[in-house]
């Protein structure tokens, strides 16, 4: 087997993106301090991002979160809230005049069924300018606040209806358990002046990275060994070749986990010191990093990364134990505080291989939901039936939100309802975002 310490391919910042540069900010009433927050928080973006990308890395997107919007947009009606998020645009696009760095807002969470329910007119005219979420927590019978989630679903199929094929569902999320500062939209909010297990900051700066194309290069280097449907070795097993083929695999997964964490600690400590050695200004902080891998359409399929791995596709036996590895790879990165979802991300319209798999019918929302246990991110981008039963959606919302809070995991859920679609057929998004894939159904 290759020595990947000595096969220094991985060192190459290419294969290790910024993803995005997140600022959390803490907006008033007052309309009038509007700009120059914004433009607070976006300089730290700007200084971050600027000096990361003369390290050789990078830099995607820089964003920016919002306490929660009722808090300062006037949210009277839907009228008065589009006017106030109309100013917030404007502001943002002010700041952004010959910035080639695409900027993303996220107005925060919706915390009463009069907020939620402006959601899908805000969504449909500001989309990436008006991400937003919803965290359902339990009552105090140990119970998911139902209500809440009857509510979100309302938002979820009205999004569905007035936005293109659906796809305004992009920018609205289902929290369960999620802390404050994820960097990844819309999943993020931010509630200053509560104390979390992370940090207790008004002025925030988190980075999250986008390494699929790290670990596909790195698995590369790892020679695999005999695997039972890899090889001839355990084709055909006998009483003295099935502990060899045991020990073999132990040995081939300690080897790319060993890979696996050896090149991405090295990208953290390299992000790590350059953020160090960048003064934000004063009263901001940066406290942290999402180290999932954060897959998108313009790097490698963690499909790939699966099959690397030994399993032959996606949703096929072994799955669950390649996904509990990845997860350990991404939560044992040292030196820098861990923040966000930190594991492994399966977003199944964002990835061209999990778009692909739903065409051939690989794996399907139950298999989804049973990865989740060993990883995160839960329910995400996953587009079903445009007629599903309202009662449908609540109920697989109720499951992953059980799963979330049982297992003491982050866990969300991105629902999109396809309008005209049913299971099988084929999506045609025309988000730059998004991948067509089969739509799944709701079982």
């Amino acid at each position: 087997m290759n020595n990947i310490i000595n096969a220094e391919s991985y060192k190459n910042q290419k294969l290790c993106r910024v993803r995005a540069v997140t600022a959390f900010i803490t907006l008033p009433k007052d309309s009038n301090l509007w700009y120059d927050i914004l433009a607070e928080g976006k300089r730290q973006c700007d200084t971050l991002a600027i000096a990361l990308q003369q390290a050789g890395y990078h830099v995607q997107s820089l964003r920016l979160v919002t306490n929660p919007f009722g808090e300062y947009l006037n949210t009277s009606d839907i009228n008065t809230a589009k006017k106030s998020l109309a100013q917030i645009t404007q502001h943002l696009d002010e700041l952004n005049k010959n910035n080639e760095l695409r900027i993303r807002f996220a107005i925060g969470e919706a915390c009463t069924a009069h907020e939620i329910a402006l959601l899908p007119e805000l969504i449909k005219d500001y989309g990436d300018l008006c991400n937003a979420c919803v965290n359902v927590p339990m009552n105090e019978h140990g119970f998911l606040q139902h209500e809440l989630i009857e509510q979100s679903v309302q938002a979820i199929q009205q999004i569905a209806d007035i936005t293109p094929n659906g796809e305004g569902n992009f920018n609205f999320t289902v929290n369960f358990n999620c802390d404050s500062y994820i960097p990844y939209f819309p999943a993020s909010y931010h509630r200053p002046k509560q104390a979390n297990d992370k940090a207790n900051v008004d002025k925030a700066v988190v980075v999250g990275l986008e390494t699929p194309d790290l670990l596909v290069d790195v698995l590369q280097s790892v020679s695999p060994l005999t695997l039972p449907y890899q090889g001839e070795v355990c084709e055909n097993q006998t009483s003295n070749n099935v502990d060899n083929c045991a020990d073999n695999h132990a040995e081939f997964m300690q080897q790319a986990y060993t890979a696996m964490h050896t090149a991405l600690q090295y990208h953290v400590d390299k992000v790590v010191g350059v953020i160090d050695n960048t003064s934000l200004e004063q009263g901001w902080q940066f406290i942290g990093m999402d180290t999932s891998a954060a897959p998108s359409k313009d790097c490698a399929s963690m499909v790939e990364v699966y099959q690397l791995l030994g399993v032959p596709y996606f949703g096929a036996s072994g799955t669950v134990e390649a996904s509990a590895l990845l997860t350990k790879v991404f939560k044992s990165v040292n030196n820098v505080q861990q923040v966000g979802f930190s594991g492994l991300m399966l977003a199944v319209t964002e990835d061209t291989g999990l778009a692909k798999a739903t065409i051939n019918q690989q794996f399907d929302i139950k298999d989804l939901l049973t990865y989740s246990s060993v990883c995160g991110i839960g329910l995400d981008t996953v587009p079903i039936e445009g007629d599903t039963p309202s009662e449908k959606i609540c109920a697989i919302i109720r499951d992953t939100g059980t799963m979330a809070f049982r297992l003491n995991k982050p866990l969300t859920v991105r629902l999109f309802p396809v309008p005209k679609l049913t299971a099988g057929e084929m999506t045609s998004f025309d988000s730059d975002d998004l991948c067509n894939c089969a739509v799944l159904v709701v079982p």
